[in-house]
């Protein structure tokens, strides 16, 4: 009986940590964070779009830029407490129209509204171009400077 017990416990246990090891959750890295309005996180695209009215004290929530392999997300918290440190590896995983996120082996997930999403190799060239540009000196302010 008591082997049996065991033999239960440990068939329940496996299934969890093989889901971990097949790719249930992916990892990225958290490269940008700033304070945005919650609209999108509280209410959904339908409320955005039609003329709600405003609100006396508006609720920001931050809004973080997610970098994985194959996919960066901008991702919004549904509460403004919902903080995600710069530079963390970070677990995710998208459930439900959302993406579900574990920081540090965290027992639960805190959930995010997405808000974009793009290809990483598309993310790189926009970046490149962004980089190029900030790199190279202006030639209209050159020569109105002369």
């Amino acid at each position: 009986m008591k082997h049996t017990l065991w033999l239960i416990v440990l068939l329940c246990s496996v299934p969890v940590a093989q889901a971990e090891h097949l790719g249930v959750y992916q990892h990225g890295t958290v490269v940008r964070m700033r304070m945005g309005d919650c609209t999108i996180a509280h209410h959904g695209f339908v409320a955005a779009m039609g003329g709600q009215p405003a609100q006396l004290a508006a609720e920001v929530c931050p809004e973080y830029t997610l970098v994985s392999d194959k996919v960066v997300f901008v991702i919004v918290g549904k509460s403004s407490n919902q903080i995600i440190p710069l530079a963390d590896v970070i677990d995710f995983r998208v459930h439900n129209h959302d993406l579900a996120v574990r920081i540090d082996d965290a027992k639960h997930e805190s959930k995010f509204s997405i808000k974009e999403m793009i290809l990483r190799s598309e993310w790189d060239l926009v970046q490149k171009h962004i980089e190029d540009q900030l790199s190279t000196p202006n030639t209209l302010t050159t020569r109105a400077q002369e």
